[in-house]
């Protein structure tokens, strides 16, 4: 196949929400701070609806993001778990023996050296506690989906996402502890558990019912060929709704901190790219399908940033400079990830059909 054909059906599968997705978010995340700056009495009373620091308006909202790709999973495919070691392998020693020391690598090197001079070395120990608090929590919920806009495999994200929630109820902690130098460190278990079944069982397990009693009563054609396209754009509509809601919490931290927020942004880039093109790279090199690698190396690039958020607030508070840091990961990561998403895309010829 042609690189112009290629591209010419790379361009007919990516419907008007898709295509124009970039421009759809930075509007919605303008909205969202101006919500928080001139209507501070909606993000006000959408703070107040939460449990364990976790907001139940974003989590039902990334309950409709996700829901629609836990509807394409076939949920017997999962029992062929054996025959995807290879990249299960690769992304749990990616996102558990690598990228927490990356992360923290890139904070310490930026912080504590390369802007010394623009920041004070008590104000850069925050931003490298905020930093290794994002990077050494794998993203659970988001993830699904620059999976779906990849055309991801939904059967391996979710298989890896499972993996990896178990690994995080354990190994967040002594990672953190490890690598802030700290041993009385306190997790929260309550968000932890909260937003694995938020983002994860809830859905799963209504997709996997909505699924059953569909097909047996409407069958498989209708079931995929009507009602899966008519929520076709539900899990992009939800992205959005859920950034206005975010950037509605968290408009005046990153309007009072300009400069700061940069500089805090750019060691968080250079870890997502490291990560991606990690994985990427050596999914390639294992000969890995395009569907496979693609969302395993989005896994490890992008955060679990409503458990960094949450702990950074918990454990040094919510005017800290780790809770800021926290908070700059989730300005980032959306645009970070749909240019990483377009980088995937661009190369699915690298790896066999």
């Amino acid at each position: 196949m042609s690189q112009e054909d290629i591209k010419k059906q790379q361009t007919e599968g990516i419907g008007f929400f898709e295509k124009y997705l970039t421009v759809w978010v930075a509007i919605c995340i303008i909205v969202g701070i101006g919500i928080g700056r001139f209507l501070p009495a909606i993000p006000e009373t959408l703070s107040q609806l939460e449990y364990a620091q976790v907001s139940i308006p974003v989590a039902i909202l990334i309950w409709f993001m996700i829901y629609p790709m836990m509807l394409e999973i076939d949920f017997s495919s999962l029992l062929k778990v054996k025959e995807r070691t290879k990249p299960l392998t690769l992304v749990t020693v990616s996102n558990w023996l690598i990228k927490p020391f990356t992360m923290a690598f890139f904070a310490w090197l930026f912080f504590r050296h390369i802007f010394s001079g623009l920041i004070g070395p008590d104000l850069a120990d925050q931003y490298i506690a905020g930093a290794i608090l994002l990077g050494s929590a794998p993203c659970t919920a988001m993830v699904f989906v620059w999976s779906y806009l990849t055309d991801g495999d939904p059967e391996y994200t979710l298989t890896q996402v499972a993996l990896d929630d178990a690994i995080l109820v354990f190994a967040y902690a002594p990672i953190v502890m490890l690598l802030l130098g700290v041993t009385d460190f306190t997790v929260p278990y309550d968000t932890i558990i909260l937003s694995v079944v938020l983002y994860v069982v809830v859905p799963l397990v209504a997709g996997y019912l909505s699924r059953k009693y569909l097909i047996k009563n409407k069958g498989i054609e209708w079931f995929e060929n009507v009602f899966l396209k008519k929520l076709d754009n539900v899990t992009i509509i939800g992205l959005l709704l859920t950034l206005i809601i975010i950037f509605s919490f968290q408009g005046d931290a990153l309007i009072n901190n300009p400069l700061h927020i940069l500089l805090i942004a750019i060691p968080i880039t250079i870890q997502a790219f490291f990560i991606f093109f990690l994985v990427y790279g050596t999914g390639k090199a294992l000969k890995l399908e395009h569907p496979i690698a693609a969302p395993a190396a989005m896994i490890g690039a992008s955060n679990f940033f409503e458990l960094a958020v949450a702990t950074a607030i918990s454990v040094f508070g919510i005017t800290s400079g780790a809770a800021l840091a926290t908070v700059v990961g989730i300005l980032v990561e959306v645009p970070l990830m749909l240019v990483i998403v377009g980088v995937a895309n661009r190369t699915k010829h690298w790896f066999p059909n």
